[in-house]
């Protein structure tokens, strides 16, 4: 879907009756174009008969990492090959989970597609999500599996100093799983995926999915992932160091940022988001390019900003509004993510948000 059909898809959910004349006239386009745009819908299956019949999508579809986080924070000076005096930390995290937690907070509505053992743990995750309101029951569930777990120990300072990862459960979300799933993601309003699920899983939604894919590249190593899917992303959000590996562009200053995203456009992503931490974020698409700057904030821990943001730009998308106020609402909500030492602020809300962008919702 392009930006183009994107932005009349949504305005046809909101109003089915629009006319084609309505339509031109909003997107200030001819109307014979918005003609082509509609044709275009319907051959996608966005459109399903006349009158704009729409797959009617009232959610949004998250597929990525569910964890179990497990810290260990010593008391005094980290001493190794000893037995060191701290506390531990247990969480429920992963960059999926996370944000589709942010966007419950931000009033969407959200389907969880991620894999979980048949453990304590996979029942603590499930618990969690029914209390927030985030439909899980489309993940699979495997016996003979560990629930996807992040252990670490830090410093005494909070910084983590070792950690194991154990994510191999995410294998078994393969394109064979989610071939059963593929109405249920066609239907919803977009569709966002983190890259610790597998390489040809993420090629496979992005080559099915009707829906809009956002993708957090997680990492500059699984920000591999995506390259093959470049041309079939409508939005990604990589931080700088990401977003060098992704382009392969230094970035040192305000003209490599610009290059980096330029290389990520003319590789066919049709939204670049590159986030910069505190200095905000830059915005690019075919039309227009910008830096929306960062809010000023009392950061407590910044773990949280990333999944925050794309949840700030989820909020954006599903109300129909400009990139400029899609960032500024992502921008918003990592700034109030940052105000927390948990990774997922809990007084997150749209009408905070809203007011902190400076964005009527």
């Amino acid at each position: 879907m392009t930006n183009r059909e994107a932005q009349i898809f949504q305005w046809i959910v909101e109003n089915p009756m629009i006319s084609q004349e309505e339509l031109a006239a909003k997107a200030g386009i001819a109307r014979s174009s918005a003609a082509v745009h509609i044709s275009n819908l319907m051959k996608k299956g966005y459109i399903l008969g006349k009158g704009y019949v729409t797959s009617g999508p009232s959610y949004c579809t998250v597929i990525g990492g569910a964890n179990i986080d497990i810290g260990g924070v010593p008391d005094a000076e980290l001493i190794n090959n000893d037995s060191n005096p701290g506390k531990t930390v247990f969480s429920l995290g992963g960059v999926g989970r996370n944000i589709a937690h942010n966007m419950r907070l931000l009033g969407l509505g959200v389907k969880l597609i991620t894999a979980m053992g048949d453990d304590a743990y996979a029942h603590q995750m499930i618990e969690s999500c029914e209390e927030l309101g985030i439909e899980i029951q489309d993940s699979i569930r495997i016996s003979n599996e560990n629930t996807s777990t992040y252990l670490y120990i830090a410093d005494k300072n909070g910084d983590m100093q070792l950690a194991l990862s154990d994510m191999r459960i995410y294998d078994h979300l393969t394109p064979k799983y989610l071939q059963n799933k593929l109405e249920l993601i066609n239907r919803g309003r977009m569709v966002v995926i983190d890259t610790n699920i597998p390489a040809q899983t993420i090629e496979y939604i992005c080559e099915k999915s009707r829906a809009p894919v956002f993708a957090d590249p997680v990492s500059g190593t699984k920000a591999e992932k995506l390259f093959p899917v470049f041309d079939k992303l409508y939005a990604v959000t990589p931080n700088k160091y990401e977003a060098e590996v992704m382009s392969g562009v230094s970035i040192q200053n305000d003209a490599d940022l610009a290059a980096a995203a330029d290389v990520l456009l003319e590789k066919g992503v049709k939204n670049v988001f590159i986030t910069l931490g505190e200095n905000g974020v830059y915005c690019a698409n075919e039309s227009e390019k910008f830096m929306v700057a960062g809010l000023a904030a009392k950061a407590v821990s910044t773990t949280g900003a990333g999944d925050s943001f794309m949840a700030g730009l989820a909020l954006g998308f599903t109300r129909k509004l400009s990139l400029r106020e899609m960032a500024s609402l992502g921008v918003a909500a990592a700034s109030v993510a940052i105000e927390s030492a948990e990774t997922i602020n809990p007084i997150l809300n749209a009408s905070e948000v809203g007011m902190r962008a400076g964005v009527e919702l």
